[in-house]
Order: C-alpha cells, then structure tokens, then sequence
C-alpha cells in the first residue's frame, strides 16, 4: 500500500504528482534536457545509468520503467540485469565499465569520491561532460528513488506493461518524453502558471 492516504491502492508516479503538482513541469523539462538532450553520452546511455542507479537502490518503479526506456535506445534487457548482478563481469566496453564504476561509487559512497575516481573515467576516453552528465543522473534518480520509496510508490510496469508509454519502443516519439509526461500529469495547468 501507498505510504499516503489520499494515493490509490496501486499508486503511479503521475497519481502522486497530481496530488503535489508544484515543480512537477520543471522537474520533468530538466530531466528532458539531461535524459534526451544533446550530450556525450548516448541517449541510450543515459537511460542505462538511470536504470542502473535505480536497480542499485533497488527502486523497482523506477528501474522498470527506465528500463523500457534504455531498450527502446538500444540496450540489451539482458546486460542490464547482468550489469546489477556483476559489473565486472557484464559484456560491456572497459570504457563503459569505468564509468559505471564510478555511478556505483558516487550512489553507493558519495563522500568517498576522490580525484582519482574522476581519473579513471577521463583516461578511459571521457570528457569532462560526460562526467558531468553520469553524475547529474546519478543525482536526479537518487531523488527520484527516495520520492517514489518514501512515498510508498508501487505501481508495477512488469505486471501492466501495457501502461508504459514506450511500449511500442520507438525512440523517435521518446523525444521529450519526460516534458510530455508532466503535461499529461497537469493537462488544466497552463506552462508558468504559479509563478509570479
């Protein structure tokens, strides 16, 4: 069940943003712009660290969904369970692994991040924005995870894959999937309404 009373008993994201609508567009434009804008890394890329981050804290709202998202990009369901399993192990460039090192450290052990750790990433063949982006990530799902468990959140793509709205998985009308969300979540709301 739902940590708040007013959510339903299979409660989804969009139910608990309806019920605190303040900053849900904003949030979802940024989350556009890291997820789906221009960037070092792949767009399929970025939704595997989300994913990732989430399995790590093992918010399963979040890693389902993203999931969906990282495959309609061109990652393998598969080497994602397998990245959770074993890091070290996964079938994945030495180049990727480094990076996702370094998610798993900052998620796990944020204050034990030293220079070195950044690094390992730049002489893997990083840029210092694709540094940038994996930790902006990282950062957006440690929030995202903490509203969705602390809030109770328990809506299940695996068991209503049909609700998921990449399930045609056409990366071409995934283009601002996250900005769409919040305007189907907030239909009556006008963009900049509020502010003042």
């Amino acid at each position: 069940m739902p940590f708040l009373p007013s959510l339903p008993p299979e409660a989804h994201l969009s139910d608990l943003f309806r019920l605190f609508p303040e900053n849900v567009r904003p949030l979802m434009e940024y989350t556009d712009g890291l997820l789906r804008g221009p960037g070092e890394l792949s767009i399929g890329e970025r939704e595997l660290i989300a994913t990732y981050v989430s399995g790590l804290n093992a918010c399963a709202f979040c890693h389902e969904s993203h999931k969906v998202y990282a495959e309609t990009f061109g990652i393998d369901g598969d080497l994602i369970d397998a990245l959770l399993d074993d890091l070290d192990s996964a079938e994945i460039s030495e180049k990727l692994r480094v990076l996702l090192r370094y998610v798993r450290k900052l998620n796990t052990l944020p204050s034990r991040m030293v220079e070195a750790d950044a690094q390992a990433v730049f002489d893997a063949g990083w840029g210092e924005r694709a540094l940038y982006e994996a930790v902006s990530i990282t950062g957006l799902f440690n929030m995202m995870n903490r509203l969705i468990e602390g809030c109770g959140i328990n809506f299940d793509y695996k068991a209503h894959p049909e609700a998921h709205p990449a399930q045609d998985r056409n990366p071409a009308k995934q283009a601002r999937s996250y900005g769409r969300f919040g305007e189907r979540v907030l239909p009556e709301q006008e963009p900049g309404a509020g502010k003042g």
